[in-house]
This record gives structure tokens, sequence and C-alpha cells, in this order.
């Protein structure tokens, strides 16, 4: 995987809004907590919105682009997720010089299509939630984005027992199952799939679930490493208590509640990078950084 140069403090970094509007006091106040460390640009249009869409196609898709494409600018984050990411893909021209992504959510449909070209990017907080979660999120980030011996352990559940050491690909269930069948889904042999929700029903987790399966992808994996799902139970069921039934069932490496996703603790890793899942102790270990 060809990984982008490391960041240093006071470098210029571009904010951009790919998929939908955001809110605006919570956009100022991830601004800041960016502003701390690198020098954030965007342009007038990023405050646009069309529908459930921060403006038309046209003009997020230029907006990303001329992100990845200017000299000066050294890392792209991304505002918000929501919807829209993939609107973007059939016109997404990567550069040859490889360049920091940052976001997750939505944003999974821009991960896939970097890790589906041979790119790392960086599974990690949007702006408008930056500044929610504070320095025991945007410090470990701005480590992964500055160092490349820099390289997470996160912990949680154990499901499954085995050992598993590959990349890790994935971000969010519901927009990855909707790149099945695309080439913009990247490889899933061999890989540690890793994926999160929020606000989805148990019997729509068991769907998305289900598409993966009869698309072979648990055939295909080595392990699974499972984030958060917040908000997904209902009345007389939990999410958790579904998605852990059906990672149990595959007899894959399996470790769950991983610090990452919609909840109040998103820390940050590299996609693409190969890691070591423990599913006996509970641990997902990055064995590479997420820059050069």
């Amino acid at each position: 995987m060809l990984r982008p140069p490391a960041l240093r403090p006071g470098d210029s970094v571009a904010v951009v809004a790919p998929a939908s509007p955001f809110d605006r006091t919570s956009f100022e106040r991830g601004l800041e907590a960016l502003s701390t460390r690198y020098r954030p640009v965007f342009t007038p249009g990023l405050f646009e919105s069309s529908r459930y869409l921060a403006g038309s196609d046209a003009r997020r898709q230029n907006e990303l682009a001329e992100a990845l494409e200017s000299p000066e600018v050294r890392a792209v984050f991304c505002a918000r997720g929501g919807y829209g990411a993939m609107r973007l893909l059939e016109g997404l021209k990567l550069p040859q010089a490889n360049k920091l992504l940052v976001g997750f959510s939505d944003i999974t449909a821009l991960h896939a299509a970097f890790q589906a070209a041979g790119r790392t990017s960086v599974h990690g907080p949007v702006v408008t939630q930056l500044g929610a979660l504070g320095a025991r999120v945007a410090e470990p980030l701005f480590r992964l984005l500055e160092s490349p011996s820099e390289r997470p352990v996160l912990r949680g559940e154990p499901i499954a027992r085995g050992v598993a050491e590959a990349q890790v690909v994935g971000g969010n269930l519901s927009v990855l199952t909707r790149l099945l069948g695309t080439p913009f889904m990247p490889r899933l042999d061999g890989a540690i799939l890793f994926f999160e929700d929020v606000t989805e029903r148990p019997y729509r987790l068991d769907r998305m679930w289900h598409h993966l399966a009869l698309a072979g992808a648990f055939r295909r994996i080595a392990g699974l490493a499972l984030g958060t799902f917040t908000g997904c139970d209902d009345k007389d069921l939990a999410g958790d208590r579904v998605i852990r039934e059906l990672a149990s069932a595959t007899g894959l490496p399996c470790v769950m509640g991983l610090p990452a996703g919609h909840g109040d603790d998103n820390q940050s890793f590299a996609l693409g990078a190969r890691a070591r899942l423990d599913g006996s102790e509970g641990t997902l270990t990055f064995l590479e950084g997420a820059v050069a």
C-alpha cells in the first residue's frame, strides 16, 4: 500500500464537504481544534446546501479534486459524513502523489476507492466531531498523521478466538455493502474487515450482514474487527447482540466494541495498513503506520 508523507505542525490542510451539509457551530469547534496543529483552508462553497447534500455534485467533486491535486495542501479532512460521497466516485481521479484523507461514516466510499487503488487513508473523526470529542481523540489523531512509528492498539471485547495478521479494510457497514459489485470495493481476500454503524435497526444490520455473506465476504477474509453500533437498538432487541451472534457464527477471529465509530470515542487508524487481530485478547494492534 502507498502511504502519504507525514504531516508537520503548521502544514496547510484542506477541509472539504463531499457528503451532507453540517451544523456550523460543531464545525467551528472542530475547526478550532484542527487549527491548534495545522493551517486549515477551505472555500466558501463548503457551506452550500442542496437538500441532503453539501451543494451540487459538481461543486463537491471540484472541491475534492482541487484539494487532492493542490501541491500546497498536505492532507484532506472531511467536514462531515451523512450521505453523498458515493455520488462522487465515478468522477474521482486520485493524483499520482498520495495524500492523507481523514474521515469516517459516509466517507467510507472515498476510503474504499483509496484502498482499491492501493493507498492507505485514515479512518478518524470528521471536523464536526473533532471539537466535541476533545483531546483524547484529537491528540492520537495528530500523532498518527505525523509519525510513521505511531501504531495504535485498539481494545475491545473478545468474541471469537484466533489470530489474524492482514491489511485492515472497511468502514461504515451500510456504505460498504452498497459498494459490493463495483470497482470501488477494496479487495477482501485475506483481509481483516472492520465496520461500524449508527441508527440502523437490528433487522437492517442482519440484512446488511447477510448481503456480505451472500457475496462471499466471510469466506474470503481472515478476521473481523468491529467498532461501535450506536443507536442500533430496537425496543426489545439490542443491535450489538445481533452483531455478536452473527460474528460468532462465522468462526472467524473477532473483536467487537473497538473504540471507533459514531460513539463518544472515535480513535483513528490507517485503513490499508497491516494489523494483528487477537480474538482471545480483544485487541487490534497495528503493525504499520499511516504515513511514510
